[in-house]
């Protein structure tokens, strides 16, 4: 049985380590975050942040915000799986202008990169036919659950 800290390092660490593996796609391998990918980390980085009250304040509230950023991030994520699999429409600002921004100069000038939109209904990546967005509700709604444990132990 692991301790109520234990349980909240562990969905703390869970989160910190969706981020670094979102941050490692992203900046290691290239693949730029849609705005809904964008929206998925925000809840994980209240959740590493939460679970350090958690461990250093005590208390049942902490790990239940803990599981409601798992939960938000899951719920997220769910939304962009439907995106992504056209279950529904996205949202106005998933499709990127790439150009805004960029000057004419800019466009003529070869040594600046001036990227490309990246839609949230495209998937970048997948494992076993889930998509990063699916792996990330799928570990999400695992770590709400570890959360909970913790509640529970509060």
């Amino acid at each position: 049985m692991m301790t109520r800290n234990g349980l909240i390092l562990l969905a703390a660490a869970g989160s910190l380590a969706m981020l670094l593996g979102a941050f490692a796609f992203q900046y290691i391998g290239g693949l730029l975050p849609c705005v809904l990918c964008l929206w998925q980390r925000w809840p994980h980085a209240a959740a590493v942040l939460l679970g350090a009250l958690g461990i250093s304040l005590g208390g049942r509230i902490w790990p239940l915000l803990g599981a409601l950023a798992a939960l938000t991030t899951a719920a997220i994520a769910l939304f962009h799986v439907g995106v992504e699999q056209t279950w529904w429409e996205g949202l106005a600002s998933c499709t990127v202008n790439a150009l805004e921004g960029v000057s004419a100069t800019d466009l003529l000038n070869t040594d600046v990169s001036v990227g490309g939109p990246v839609r949230c209904d495209a998937i970048a990546w997948q494992m076993l036919g889930i998509s990063m967005a699916g792996w990330n509700g799928i570990v999400s709604v695992g770590l709400a659950v570890v959360w909970l444990a913790a509640a529970r132990k509060a």
